[in-house]
């Protein structure tokens, strides 16, 4: 918690202020029984009227300043709460999106999804509730005794027993419900990534008619919740019984000894008043103690889910500036011996690759499902580190560049098309916010998406709903393209981005960009041959190797799983059995 607090750095002032106020009022809650003791034993007893209507102006008196007092620290606990939340989120936020790919792999959405709300709408609730009462209750329970031992040493003793008693339950139910608020958080993130992936999945969920199973699955996860909830509940539970007890039987003893005290002349009816409304005041501070000591265990479970994600260090880091001799070479990327893995234990994604693409090339990616295809791109853009070997882009080690240096030469659009909720144009200037009017219409048109935009409202202000759900998927794809065209980059990435798009639209698109000025190096990840056939090199991966180095046909002469994937997908090409294939008959 203490590397938490540091966001409370601007709200120092309120911090201070809010536990000060709190005090004051305390302090004139504390006074209120002495006055009533002094309009008992003065006022009553002597029939007084001065006295008494002078006193309980007095008890206006501090109920005013008792209510401003606090006001002014409900304000200032809210104040300093709300801004560390905020400052804490921006900071979990900001921490979030400098993991590697590795990181937010392994951690999860859910997870991170939960931390950057629930998590930290306990912190400030807890925060807040701490600044309030956390010095007020233990300051009124002390203070009352302290009072208490004022009025009458023997009556004041049991202060002195019911007191360590109480503390004893409500640390002890404390720390028995710490680890068990952790749990339940943690169940919160399973059931939040049910929800999630159902929300997410309703479509195919529905189409295969499994709302019933993933409803009791949903119900299952659910069920153990509640459960748990109720377990830390009925734990928690036990502190408001066991402490008024506790106060209870010390209030009846307390009036039994004040009757024989006033009995015996050594004491007043004002004093066993004043101290029966002490024991009082402590009964109502240590529920309210008790009720905060809850708020605050689930807070801390917070933090330190909040902290630990904190302390998650990038496993990626970046020099300050590239180095100071740059090699001129006309290698755009070069694969030296790479191998690669996406967990420390798991089994490699890619093993060995070694290949070299030069500046200008089109090259075709090509493999089954599992292969390795993305995993090549998402190398040569450091979305990971390679295991083992180097990538090199430009002939520079791709761990050589600076933060963002390389990802501003690269365009890159992924096999999921995203788009964020806005306007078209919105969504284009994330590859250039600089771009005018025409460079965007320029990208569209070479993307093969200008129909789609002139056919909405508002053309390039049209708009654009979260994840794109008012357009189709080829339409999506198309955006996509144009958003890395707008860029300009210097290589483009095209991880199967034309998944949704027929053949003739597939085809147009790799005619624009292949007629696009400049040298521009383009990877085609494509379980297509039709889409990579016209490239310049095709890379054939099988089972995270590299199979086969070369144009479509070298590869049909020589690759085997280069032809099997051909014939999959052109069956009537494929040669007659006993019948010897020429070169000729099997690229025609």
């Amino acid at each position: 918690m203490r590397k938490l607090l540091v966001h409370l750095h601007d709200y120092r002032r309120e911090s201070v202020l809010a536990p000060l106020l709190k005090l004051a009022e305390s302090l004139m809650d504390l006074l209120v029984p002495l006055v009533v003791a002094a309009i008992i034993d003065e006022g009553i007893a002597r029939n007084d009227q001065g006295i008494i209507w002078g006193r309980f102006a007095l008890l206006i008196g501090l109920a005013v300043l008792g209510m401003a007092f606090s006001f002014a620290a409900q304000w200032m606990a809210a104040k300093a709460s709300v801004g560390f939340s905020t400052k804490l989120r921006q900071a979990l936020f900001d921490h979030i999106q400098g993991l590697s790919y590795r990181e937010l792999d392994a951690l999860g959405t859910d997870t991170l999804i939960t931390r950057m709300t629930s998590d930290i709408s306990q912190i400030q609730n807890g925060l807040n509730l701490a600044l309030r009462l956390l010095l007020r209750s233990p300051f009124i329970v002390f203070g009352a005794m302290v009072c208490a031992f004022a009025i009458d040493v023997p009556s004041a003793l049991l202060f002195a027993v019911a007191i360590p008693l109480l503390s004893l339950v409500v640390f002890g139910i404390m720390l028995a419900s710490i680890p068990l608020f952790a749990r339940v958080q943690e169940a919160l993130d399973q059931l939040l990534g049910m929800t999630r992936e159902n929300l997410t999945g309703v479509r195919v969920i529905r189409a295969f008619c499994k709302e019933r199973q993933e409803v009791d699955g949903f119900d299952r996860v659910n069920e153990a919740l509640t459960h748990m909830n109720e377990h830390v509940g009925r734990l928690s539970a036990l502190m408001n019984p066991a402490t008024c007890l506790i106060i209870n039987i010390a209030t009846i003893l307390l009036i039994r000894e004040g009757a024989l005290r006033v009995q015996a002349g050594a004491l007043q009816q004002g004093d066993v008043v004043a101290l029966y409304n002490y024991m009082a005041q402590i009964v109502v501070e240590l529920v309210k103690l008790a009720s905060l000591i809850i708020t605050i265990n689930r807070s801390l479970a917070c933090a330190r889910r909040v902290q630990d994600m904190l302390e998650i260090a990038p496993s990626m880091s970046y020099p300050e500036a590239l180095p100071d001799k740059v090699p001129v070479t006309d290698e755009a990327v070069r694969f030296d011996h790479v191998s690669f893995s996406y967990t420390t234990t798991g089994d490699a994604a890619l093993s060995d690759i070694d290949f070299v693409v030069r500046r200008g090339q089109t090259i075709g990616i090509i493999g089954g499902t599992g292969s390795g295809k993305t995993s090549v791109v998402n190398l040569v853009a450091r979305f990971y580190d390679a295991t083992l070997g180097t990538v090199l882009v430009d002939g520079i080690d791709v761990r050589a560049y600076p933060a963002g240096a390389l990802v501003d030469k690269i365009g890159i659009v992924p096999q999921r098309a995203v788009l964020f909720e806005g306007s078209v144009r919105s969504n284009l200037l994330w590859g250039n916010e600089r771009a005018s009017d025409e460079e965007l219409w320029e990208a569209l048109a070479t993307a093969q998406a200008t129909e789609v935009v002139r056919g909405k409202d508002g053309h390039l202000d049209a708009p654009i709903e979260q994840g794109g759900r008012n357009l189709s998927g080829g339409q999506r794809q198309r955006l996509t393209i144009a958003r890395a065209l707008v860029k300009h980059p210097e290589i483009l990435i095209l991880d199967d981005s034309a998944s949704a798009l027929d053949f003739a639209t597939d085809l147009a698109l790799r005619r624009a960009i292949a007629n696009l000025p400049g040298d521009m190096t383009v990877f085609i990840v494509s379980q297509r041959t039709s889409s990579v056939r016209q490239a310049d090199q095709v890379l054939v991966l099988d089972d995270g190797q590299l199979v086969g180095t070369g144009t479509h046909d070298e590869l049909m002469a020589a690759c085997e799983v280069y032809q099997e994937i051909y014939y999959s997908q052109f069956p009537e090409d494929r040669p007659r059995v006993g019948h010897h294939a020429t070169l000729q008959e099997v690229t025609a």
